[in-house]
């Protein structure tokens, strides 16, 4: 018969000796495990007689729950010495100065919209807003299209799936609706916060937003933002127009060697209506103003059609006005030597990191713009 006190004696020194959990999850197994010394003991208690069983079934089973403690209490000893290890081989020096946060930056696009705000702003210019899915009447209809105008179509225009009326809402090509809102006249609330509400002439307002079109390349993207300029009064001409523009090029790019140009152009919502181009240098993969025989187009403008008046409820006859729109992203890439307008839009980190502008640094007319 096993010597019971011999073999506690035994499986104790084993696990004294245990020097990681590894080694004493062995021991544990040699004595306590199905095919285990203290099992094997354990199962011999069933061929005993009574009197066997009585004697030998409370030592064993000691032996059992005492191996059990003892295998736990090294456990927890190893677990611990571990853990002091760990600590020890991960101990930060708190004294050392902290690693640099990288911070955020003001996407350039947004950099621009804030100037051209600020500038248009300084000029009397006040801001109207609308939403960015219009209805055909206000996208096209309002603003003078023909029914089988190009814009019209697919190829050119993204149009969301069709009402139960069969009606086809848009994602708005320019923000020129926001424009008829402002000049339709209304006794009504606008439908919405964000929705400019009817205005009585004298009108003076821009409109900044985002803008969608089936276009891209390096100076054309599918989502672009505009900052549109509506002027209606009495007696305003085409003199006044290239004026406000020439003035806010001036100011915007800051130097007195911007040169413009004024190329005839055909849109449905002016009359007469032209393109205004900024000479630039696009050599050496940069982009620089005043300089070089390139041009690059960044607005549409004209005298506001009368058809678009007659729309708006506004009687050509008493009212005329201008209108225009600038390409922000190509503003952008124009003052800040940008060269592929879609990396605007490729959410790189390192481009932004490198374009991006300071939270801190908000245009301002009086203390400077950029």
């Amino acid at each position: 018969m096993t010597d019971i006190s011999q073999l506690e004696s035994d499986l104790a020194a084993r696990v004294d000796a245990a020097a990681d959990v590894a080694a004493l999850e062995a021991v544990r197994v040699a004595a306590l495990g199905k095919s285990g010394q203290v099992s094997e003991l354990l199962k011999s208690l069933g061929a005993m007689s009574p009197d066997q069983r009585r004697a030998q079934g409370p030592l064993i089973n000691g032996l059992r729950d005492r191996l059990t403690a003892r295998i736990a209490q090294r456990r927890a000893a190893l677990d611990a010495a571990a853990l002091d290890a760990e600590l020890a081989a991960g101990r930060l020096d708190l004294s050392l100065p902290a690693s640099t946060r990288r911070r955020g930056a003001v996407h350039p696009t947004m950099q621009v919209m804030d100037e051209m705000i600020a500038i248009f702003a300084e000029m009397g210019f006040a801001m109207a807003e609308g939403p960015d899915i219009e209805d055909d009447f206000h996208n096209f209809t309002a603003l003078n299209f023909p029914p089988k105008h190009p814009a019209r179509e697919m190829h050119d225009t993204f149009f969301l799936q069709a009402d139960a009326n069969g009606d086809r809402k848009v994602l708005r090509t320019h923000t020129s609706p926001v424009q008829v809102r402002v000049m339709q006249k209304t006794n009504q609330p606008p439908p919405a916060p964000w929705i400019a509400s009817g205005q009585t002439p004298p009108i003076r307002v821009i409109v900044p937003g985002r803008t969608y079109r089936s276009d891209s390349d390096a100076t054309h993207t599918p989502m672009f933002h505009q900052v549109e300029g509506l002027v209606i009064d009495r007696d305003i001409h085409m003199g006044h127009l290239k004026w406000t523009l020439d003035t806010f090029i001036a100011r915007f790019f800051e130097t007195s060697s911007v040169e413009t140009r004024f190329r005839p152009h055909h849109f449905p919502f002016t009359e007469p209506s032209a393109e205004m181009d900024v000479r630039c240098d696009r050599s050496g993969g940069e982009t620089k103003i005043g300089q070089g025989t390139d041009w690059m187009e960044i607005l549409g403008c004209g005298m506001v059609h009368p058809n678009v008046l007659r729309n708006c409820g506004l009687d050509p006859d008493e009212w005329q006005g201008f209108a225009f729109g600038f390409g922000v992203d190509r503003l952008g890439s124009l003052k800040y030597g940008m060269p592929d307008l879609r990396d605007m839009f490729a959410a790189d980190t390192r481009w932004l990191a490198h374009y991006g502008f300071s939270a801190y640094q908000t245009p301002n007319p009086a203390t400077g713009l950029s």
